[in-house]
């Protein structure tokens, strides 16, 4: 029996969104972002030269066929990526309206979004009153802090001192649909803080909030970190997806990184978690580890929330060139009969105006099922396409490209 490895690149996009003017940085729409050509431009000009140089060098993808993806998916100039695809290779379009992490990786999974997500607006106060209560009274303080939009380095050094000498949760939102709580792991709790996320959730998914987010941190003001105990508390998927495809049909369903918490535990077997390095070595194991039949899920997050919101173009290219020294000892490692996609779920261009992810088209690259262009495919083909690959039955609207 074969066994099938979806990898998602979070928010390594290739452009080409057909409907990106619909979706927006600030006043800026998305139209002509391009997380991957435009890295390959900054570094090819030497202006991504902080930690790393020269142009960037992404060997063992550009010979699936990454060059030739992102040409095909936005016609961008790639500068260094010239090879001759080795690899089953094409560009993903979203038809879900949001370009965030569960919109992506559900329809991906053959799921995508039938609702529209809600999102707090950008002004401050940004949540309701009401909601505020919910959450002191679940939290046991006499209030919050925070109450608008911002990124949580700058947010959580603002409010670190009141917060640990108060003990009030920071809550704070994006451009996504998400309701975040940032706390201290010692003074507040790290289980409290999950506790809290847990049992606001429920509130915020009947609003169509699509993820409650505990951020939890150490340290204090102007010497403190986020640790790598992130739990998003997503809303379930609408209908069964991949994973629950795969469970169904007996087979084990490995979940690395943000897995388990983006499909709310719903077919996952087995959950592997830690920073992207200790997740590149799960992977390895489950290279060698994982059973005849096996889907291994997993999600590379650092690439969008370590560069891509911090609009860190030498940060986001130090991190694809690991990223794809690290693919090709994984694909080397892979049996006969294995089959490895390389993809993602939304853009997030450094290069691009905001802190937000772009609405791109998204890489698709195979390893293990021989050479070919599959042009432009949908989300959801990915998943069938997995699913036929295992010989269980796809039960989403996508098409197998196999």
């Amino acid at each position: 029996m074969r066994r099938a490895f979806l990898i998602v690149m979070d928010s390594v996009g290739c452009g080409g969104a057909p409907d990106a003017a619909s979706f927006f940085n600030g006043h800026l729409p998305d139209t002509g972002a391009n997380t991957l050509a435009h890295i390959a431009q900054a570094c090819a000009a030497g202006r991504a030269e902080d930690g790393r140089s020269g142009p960037l060098r992404m060997p063992n993808l550009d010979a699936l066929g990454l060059g030739a993806t992102i040409r095909l998916a936005s016609g961008a100039a790639t500068p260094g990526f010239n090879a001759m695809p080795t690899g089953l290779w094409g560009a993903a379009t979203e038809v879900s309206k949001g370009k965030d992490t569960p919109s992506g990786h559900w329809e991906l999974a053959g799921v995508p979004v039938p609702w529209d997500w809600h999102y707090f607006p950008d002004t401050k106060p940004a949540f309701p009153q009401e909601l505020m209560d919910k959450v002191a009274q679940l939290a046991g303080t006499g209030g919050t802090l925070g109450n608008c939009h911002a990124s949580g380095v700058p947010i959580i050094e603002e409010h670190c001192a009141e917060h640990m000498r108060t003990g009030w949760p920071i809550c704070y939102t994006s451009a996504d649909s998400v309701f975040q709580i940032a706390a201290h792991e010692e003074t507040f709790g790290l289980d409290r803080l999950l506790k809290l996320c847990r049992d606001l959730a429920p509130t915020l998914h009947a609003m169509r909030v699509g993820r409650v987010i505990a951020r939890p941190f150490v340290g204090n003001s102007g010497n403190f970190s986020r640790t790598a105990n992130r739990r998003d508390f997503a809303i379930a998927p609408p209908a069964p997806t991949l994973c629950d495809w795969v469970s169904k049909a007996g087979r084990k369903v490995y979940g690395i990184g943000k897995i388990e918490d983006i499909f709310s535990g719903r077919g996952i077997s087995d959950v592997r978690k830690g920073t992207d390095i200790a997740l590149f070595e799960h992977l390895m194991a489950l290279s060698s580890e994982a059973e005849d039949g096996s889907l291994t899920f997993a999600n590379f997050v650092e690439f969008d929330s370590h560069f891509g919101h911090r609009r860190d173009v030498s940060g986001y290219a130090h991190a694809l060139e690991w990223f794809d020294r690290m693919a090709g000892t994984f694909m080397s490692s892979l049996r006969p009969g294995d089959f490895a996609i390389f993809t993602a779920d939304h853009g997030n261009d450094p290069t691009w105006a905001g802190s937000d992810h772009t609405r791109e088209r998204v890489p698709v690259l195979g390893h293990g099922r021989g050479a070919r262009g599959v042009g432009l495919v949908a989300f959801a083909d990915v998943g069938a396409s997995v699913a036929e690959h295992l010989g269980v039955p796809s039960q989403g609207p996508g098409n197998s490209f196999l």
